[in-house]
């Protein structure tokens, strides 16, 4: 028997005020004329809209070779997918509610940052313990992914992480490494004082503030702080104005504060996407960031901002802990990722099959066929390791970064507690803040958010 958990979430504040409406999407039932057992798929993807490539790969590969693989064992299933391309808030609190009134899917699509949540309010459970094949196959920080309170609650499938972006012309005009890997922040700030040199040229790009949003908590705070041996969260609290936090805000001072970086280009309502265009056009030294960069950004074919002489002119590297084995875990290298989970629903009237689904769906052969016109990072290093092949990036990320990364604390407050710290990020390269004052600032607030949970 499964454990249930009983403690409530905030997930549902305001969702009936809403006026969602509760459906019962999936029932999980036999079918009332006597035909096969129905389970219901559902994700935030729909075929021609969002998520096409996920939608098209659950109804055009999973669901014909799951019932076909059932039907080979005398088993008559009928899977179904349940399509959406809402919002992806909207799409978590229609999950929510259905799931509170016993209904919703079988197996469901999540970010990962919602699993503390569904498992606090009792709507998922954790996995039972089988010897499935592909567990040996997620490295043990990606599971971190799927995980709530030490226990699984589901399977990771697409994940991503974060590096330091480079460009390599611009080093070997200032007569720096082009195969560069950085050992300490030292050697960020050596490196961005000698591109300094440079006319025309920002040294580093490291997101600031509130208009950057969660990139500024993803692509800079968590991960440098990771990089001091500290977490935001450390798994009962969370963190406050910690010397790990005062060293993050630190490095920012010391980036802004000696015109490292752009300001203002932090305070723009599309200063990201600027900044993606000064770096491929040659007007940024390092960018912090995640393969998303190189897969939709500079990507020659089709990326939002294309750089020709991607594959020789990018580098990119791991990004150091303040000095070696500073790091969490004692590492000398540190990321952060995110990522979307698939779980199933324990309130379900054929729990058993609809697991023999989820992991039939995040099977080597499965992961494979979604990866087919799609490259991009999946969860499973077999799966990495043949279609990554021909992407030394790509590969990268999921052979060195995968391994040593972090994950964002999946809890109702974390939202606010990462508005908190673009804040704090804004007011020190603004220049309006000391390090210290804000995280000052920060603790005051995220005390608030926490004692708002009681």
């Amino acid at each position: 028997m499964m454990r249930k958990l009983t403690r409530r979430s905030r997930v549902l504040a305001g969702a009936v005020g809403a006026g969602i409406v509760l459906t019962a999407c999936g029932g999980s039932d036999s079918g009332g004329d006597g035909g096969g057992v129905e389970l219901v798929i559902s994700a935030n993807a729909a075929a021609g809209g969002k998520n096409t490539e996920e939608a098209e790969w659950i109804e055009n590969w999973v669901i014909p070779e799951f019932e076909a693989a059932q039907s080979e064992r005398g088993v008559d299933v009928d899977v179904s997918f349940e399509p959406s391309g809402v919002d992806d808030e909207q799409f978590k609190t229609r999950l929510a509610l259905d799931l509170q009134a016993g209904s919703g899917p079988d197996i469901m699509t999540l970010d990962g940052i919602w699993v503390g949540e569904f498992a606090q309010a009792g709507y998922i459970e954790p996995m039972p313990d089988t010897d499935w094949e592909g567990w040996d196959q997620i490295p043990d920080a990606v599971q971190q992914l799927a995980s709530f309170d030490g226990e699984v609650y589901g399977i990771p499938w697409g994940t991503d992480g974060r590096v330091i972006f480079y460009n390599k012309e611009l080093f070997a005009e200032a007569g720096l490494d082009e195969e560069w890997q950085p050992t300490s922040w030292a050697d960020i700030l050596d490196a961005a004082e000698a591109l300094a040199e440079l006319d025309g040229v920002t040294p580093v790009q490291l997101n600031a503030g509130t208009a950057m949003g969660e990139a500024t908590t993803m692509q800079g705070v968590l991960p440098l702080l990771a990089g001091t041996g500290e977490e935001i969260h450390d798994g009962q609290d969370w963190a406050g104005a910690t010397a790990g936090l005062e060293e993050v805000l630190g490095l920012y001072e010391d980036i802004y504060g000696a015109e490292l970086g752009d300001p203002v280009l932090q305070q723009e309502a599309q200063g990201r996407d600027k900044s993606f265009e000064r770096f491929a056009a040659g007007e940024v030294g390092m960018l912090v960031e995640g393969d998303y960069f190189w897969r939709s950004v500079v990507n020659p074919e089709g990326g939002t901002a294309p750089m020709e002489n991607r594959d020789e002119a990018v580098g990119w590297a791991l990004i150091p802990a303040v000095e070696p084995g500073a790091g969490v875990n004692g590492q000398d290298y540190v990321s952060t990722s995110g990522g979307s989970v698939r779980v199933a629903n324990p309130a379900g009237d054929n729990a058993e099959l609809a697991q023999e689904l989820l992991t039939f769906m995040n099977s080597a052969e499965a992961i494979t066929a979604a990866a087919e016109g799609d490259t991009r990072i999946t969860a499973r290093t077999d799966v990495n390791d043949q279609v990554l092949s021909g992407d030394p990036m790509l590969g990268f990320i999921a052979d060195e970064v995968l391994p040593i990364t972090t994950f964002r604390p999946p809890l109702a407050e974390y939202p606010q507690v990462s508005v908190l710290l673009q804040e704090a990020t804004g007011s020190v390269s603004s220049g309006d803040s000391s390090p210290a004052e804000a995280a000052a600032t920060y603790e005051e607030g995220v005390g608030e958010v926490a004692g708002g949970g009681d």
